[in-house]
């Protein structure tokens, strides 16, 4: 049974509004250790070295042109365990406080180290993502046009091809996932752009999730969308087979149902996970208790004796006199 903390993981945040420079000084204010400037060609990095030897990298990124060339930055943290998530919040904090900001272009990336997977477990979990895509796409508020551009939905053709060979290998899927047995995986195969990228296991032994966003920069959501992350992993590492077929997106009861695919599907429960759920619920129309909302809620006893004696068949209820 593999767990959430024995599984390894790295993040990308995107922000805007200050210089590469000050976004390095905000990490190591948490981190320590030292920063320098790297420089090159298109990533103009500056890195922090930790006094635990982990390097913290952060780089230009072109896809947020609302901001200055000079004030677009992504911060790429080195691997990670479950016990640094305090540290990836802490962080999120500090860029806060340095005043850098996150508008509809910036986005949030997890990766989730793959060396555990084989070609069937990575089948098991694209399918399960297929099949929950609507459930997702709308706990992380994923617009049309990162839909259209930067986090695709998974495509059925892949999906068919999945369920027609049932890869062993991870050679085999990933003859699945680029449609060719001779494949080349490079930085920016236009694959990537997926909700769940694959192209990235190819490359570099990652599971790269796109559908987040550091939604203001708040460290709580950043952490529930990486232990969200985490718990898909563990699942499809966990299970024996998978369906792919959809799953209805209703709103009229859309919280109940992710609620318990949190709590049942990837054991987010208890009060260790507590805020976690309340973070990944947020954007979700419904009711968490209850399928179909308040009128499925019971009825206070009051209530109850009211409607015994008042309403239909009371007659019948009341004493003889």
């Amino acid at each position: 049974m593999v767990t959430l903390e024995q599984l390894t993981y790295g993040v990308e945040i995107e922000v805007g509004g200050q210089t590469r420079e000050t976004v390095a000084h905000a990490v190591q204010s948490v981190v320590g250790g030292t920063v320098r400037y790297i420089g090159g060609a298109p990533y103009d990095a500056w890195g922090v070295t930790a006094p635990d030897g982990r390097e913290w990298r952060v780089v230009a990124d072109s896809s947020l042109s609302a901001y200055p060339p000079e004030k677009r930055a992504e911060v790429v943290t080195p691997i990670l365990t479950w016990t640094d998530l305090g540290t990836v919040q802490e962080i999120v904090r500090a860029l806060r406080r340095a005043k850098c900001s996150v508008n509809g272009q910036a986005g949030l990336h997890v990766h989730v180290g793959s060396e555990r997977f084989t070609g069937k477990t990575l089948a098991i979990l694209a399918k399960q993502v297929y099949a929950n895509e609507e459930l997702i796409f709308h706990a992380f508020a994923v617009s049309e046009e990162r839909k259209a551009r930067y986090t695709k939905p998974l495509a059925p053709t892949f999906i068919q091809r999945l369920q027609r060979r049932k890869p062993v290998t991870r050679e085999a899927f990933f003859q699945c996932w680029y449609n060719a047995r001779q494949y080349q995986p490079t930085r920016y195969h236009q694959s990537r752009y997926s909700l769940i990228n694959f192209n990235s296991t190819a490359l570099r032994d990652t599971i790269e999730f796109r559908s987040y966003t550091p939604e203001g920069l708040h460290a709580g959501k950043i952490k529930a969308a990486i232990v969200f992350s985490l718990a898909l992993c563990a699942r499809a590492l966990n299970s024996r087979a998978a369906s792919a077929k959809k799953k209805v997106y209703d709103p009229a009861s859309a919280k109940y149902d992710f609620r318990v695919a949190l709590i049942l599907s990837l054991k987010l429960s208890g009060p260790d996970h507590k805020q976690t759920r309340r973070h990944l619920l947020a954007r979700m129309p419904g009711d968490s208790a209850f399928k179909y909302g308040a009128s499925q809620r019971p009825k206070k006893r009051s209530a109850l004796k009211t409607e015994a004696t008042t309403g239909a068949g009371a007659d019948a209820l009341q004493p003889a006199c």
